[in-house]
């Protein structure tokens, strides 16, 4: 049993340490691959879209003769539609959509979000409307400091901006939502958060404790005021409240500026609302969902959903897939070691 048991572990560890090795080769690979990665660029006609779900509803809720008359209808509408668009000027005006639903703690929709922009904004004017549905929870102020400066990009250019937030818009996702011209919310979205966090886990008494010596070497005062294996001396830490205030102080200002009929300083302490609260208190224009809005906008508007969407290469789907059989191989062997050792 003991001869069985070493020589299934030394197969086991060198499979795992081949396994390793490709994995390492794959990743490498995807690497390369990734930095020449295109992305996928999507067009939906939202308008077309729902008009197309009503008629295939109708085609079954309604009976033949209401169906055929109703067939007549749209014929018609469609025949003087036809005969009106012979002319530029009457065509319907447009609605661009883009969607900002990925909003994690480092905002990597932003990358899209900066491409939905520039296409957008070589074609649209200032009759047309762009709706952006956000959600995100908040993150790096950096990161949602990019993101809202994308989006006054079509406050620059004079195009009206319209804000969407159906579940959540806190923190860095409300520094992005303050920038339209309305915003809208569902009656239980998350709103509001206009405040500023940092947490610090610090290791220093530990490692006092073990007797482990950690040196570091700064050039400038506040080169580093808190770190994480470092003493927290007084000095570091008023330091790093005093940045907390500052970057609390430019959210609030930035607040102000694209919503001053707002009481800054009754919404600036950190907390969250609701949709209908955070109505009364000015941090949204309306309570409304994006379905509701974007459906009331199809019979007079062309409403054009557009996306960019980064394609995955031929080598991240492998190295996805064989990741996924690592993991199992992995698994498997330490459940049959388990057993061995049991045995």
């Amino acid at each position: 049993m003991e001869l069985l048991q070493d020589i299934l572990s030394f197969f086991s560890h060198t499979l795992i340490i081949v396994l390793a090795i490709v994995a390492i080769l794959i990743t490498i690979a995807g690497l390369i691959a990734k930095a020449k990665a295109q992305k996928t660029f999507d067009i939906e006609l939202l308008h077309e879209k729902y008009k197309d779900h009503e008629q295939a509803l109708k085609s079954v809720a309604l009976s033949d003769a209401e169906y055929k008359l109703e067939k007549k209808r749209l014929k018609k509408i469609e025949k003087e539609e036809k005969a009106k668009s012979k002319t530029a000027d009457s065509l319907k005006p447009r609605i661009f959509v883009i969607n900002f639903l990925k909003g994690d703690i480092k905002a990597s929709a932003s990358e899209n979000l900066r491409d939905e922009v520039s296409t957008i904004l070589s074609v649209a004017t200032p009759d047309d409307e762009v709706v952006v549905c956000v959600e995100s929870p908040g993150g790096l102020v950096h990161s949602y400091g990019f993101a809202a400066a994308q989006l006054l990009r079509i406050r620059s250019a004079n195009i009206p901006l319209t804000i969407c937030v159906d579940q959540v818009a806190a923190s860095g996702g409300y520094l992005m939502a303050c920038t339209a011209n309305k915003i809208l919310a569902a009656p239980f979205a998350l709103v509001g958060s206009i405040g500023v966090v940092a947490q610090v886990p610090n290791f220093n008494r530990l490692l006092k404790k073990h007797e482990v010596d950690f040196k570091e070497y700064t050039a400038g005062d506040y080169k580093r005021t808190v770190s994480l294996f470092g003493e927290i001396t007084e000095k570091g830490e008023n330091k790093f409240k005093e940045q907390l205030e500052i970057t609390h102080d430019l959210f609030k200002s930035f607040v102000s500026t694209h919503r001053p009929n707002m009481d800054i300083a009754k919404v600036a302490t950190g907390e969250f609302w609701y949709g209908e609260s955070a109505l009364k208190l000015g941090l949204v224009d309306e309570i409304k969902t994006s379905d509701d809005y974007l459906l009331s906008k199809c019979k007079e508007h062309q409403v054009i959903k557009i996306s960019f969407e980064k394609k995955p290469t031929f080598s991240e789907k492998i190295s996805d897939v064989f990741s996924k059989a690592l993991s199992l191989t992995i698994s498997k062997i330490l459940e049959q070691n388990s057993i061995i050792k049991k045995v």
